[in-house]
């Protein structure tokens, strides 16, 4: 094949043509279009990577990486988690006991979840609450809670006693009372996502065990810190397997939020791709247009001695310029535009409900080469058609006709 007659007749057909303009602006169009698509299918999908991310990074500082809890009679012995902390000398453990309370700070009252901790325990797994409570000394009767229920009480000073009334109740002569029990609010939390703020109530295990007559001997759950979930759950369910309890993984309890969350960026994936597609019809058209207006000259070189294969050569490599151009521009200006949303606030988020102001965004590996590939085979197979159109025109009908 004459390479030289190739790129001589396509860097020919990619000026401007002044005897039929529509021809040039339909392949800058494609150009542009191309360009377009790639930009928004890398901000889009670096989007939702980043969001992504973000709402695993909370989920997994307040759920925990691993949680054991009791299948069978309601609790855990105490005996269990020594003989873990023996075993598993690689992961953390924070015992709890849990339950629900209302919290009242003078009219002003709210309701959440009570998790009574080990204080050295839980500040070595749970990163929010070892912020919160830094060095300082937690007394038996201290209770911390999220941000959202400190300003649902309107509290403004620390040390302010609140009371906590809760589910559990105790007999008083003919009639039932909630047990209740004065607490000193030393802090508040906020871990970025309003859910947990409004919900999460800290008190000691020893506060929670004397209000509940409970011993201690035995905990709701015990919550474990791992950098690698995935296997060492596995582990544990194999060594505990048969002892009455089960082990959760933090993915298991918002499995329903990250299966949509997948499922919206595929089908945005897809969607967006159709303007990579839509991009592609004007290099099809830009094509056979030029086919069209150039069917005597192509007919002149194939009767001078230029082979099929050449002819289908020189519109094949014309429309894989155009499309791979608008490829690469459309990657730099995908990963500028996610350069400038990461540096500049052009968009902003209300952080009540994402934790943060700014935009996550993170483009992964496995998008970005998705999104290359994806396009590069839109584009080659746009250009395929009008290259095989173009090689098998009649040459003799051109010639005796034109």
């Amino acid at each position: 094949m004459n390479n030289n007659l190739v790129n001589f007749i396509v860097k020919k057909y990619l000026k401007w043509d002044k005897t039929n303009p529509y021809i040039s602006i339909s392949a800058i169009l494609a150009f542009i279009g191309v360009s377009v698509g790639v930009m928004v299918l890398i901000i889009a999908m670096s989007i939702m990577n980043g969001t992504a991310k973000e709402f695993k990074r909370k989920l997994f500082t307040m759920n925990y990486p691993l949680t054991i809890v009791p299948i069978v009679n309601g609790t855990v012995d105490k005996s269990l988690l020594k003989e873990l902390e023996k075993k598993f000398k690689n992961l953390k453990f924070s015992p709890f006991l849990r339950t629900q309370a209302i919290v009242q700070n003078g009219d002003k009252m709210s309701g959440g979840i009570v998790f009574a901790v080990d204080n050295k325990k839980e500040k070595r797994i749970n990163k929010v609450y070892s912020k919160t409570v830094k060095n300082r000394r937690v007394e038996k009767y201290d209770i911390i809670f999220g941000k959202g229920i400190e300003e649902a009480l309107e509290i403004f000073e620390v040390n302010t006693k609140v009371v906590l009334f809760f589910s559990s109740v105790s007999a008083t002569g003919l009639s039932q009372m909630p047990k209740i029990k004065r607490f000193k609010h030393i802090r508040s939390f906020k871990s970025g996502l309003s859910a947990y703020d409004n919900a999460y109530i800290y008190i000691t295990i020893d506060a929670l065990r004397a209000i509940l007559n409970k011993t201690d001997d035995s905990y709701t759950g015990i919550h474990i810190y791992s950098k690698t979930p995935f296997e060492d759950r596995d582990k544990l369910l194999k060594y505990l397997d048969g002892r009455g309890v089960a082990v959760i993984g933090w993915w298991q309890q918002n499995g329903n939020l990250f299966t949509a969350m997948n499922m919206e960026k595929k089908a945005l994936l897809i969607v967006l791709m159709l303007i990579v597609l839509i991009a592609s019809l004007n290099i099809i058209s830009s094509l056979l247009m030029t086919v069209m207006s150039r069917r005597k000259e192509i007919a002149l070189l194939i009767s001078q001695g230029a082979t099929k294969k050449e002819i289908s050569s020189i519109f094949l490599r014309l429309g894989t310029i155009i499309g791979f151009s608008g490829i690469f521009l459309g990657i730099l200006l995908g990963f500028f535009g996610i350069y400038m949303l990461e540096n500049f606030n052009i968009i902003t988020l209300p952080a009540d409900v994402y934790g943060s102001s700014k935009l996550p965004l993170e483009l992964s590996l496995n998008d970005f080469l998705i999104i290359f590939f994806g396009s590069s085979l839109v584009v080659f197979f746009s250009a395929l058609y009008p290259s095989i159109r173009a090689r098998n025109l009649d040459v003799l009908d051109i010639l005796r006709n034109e």
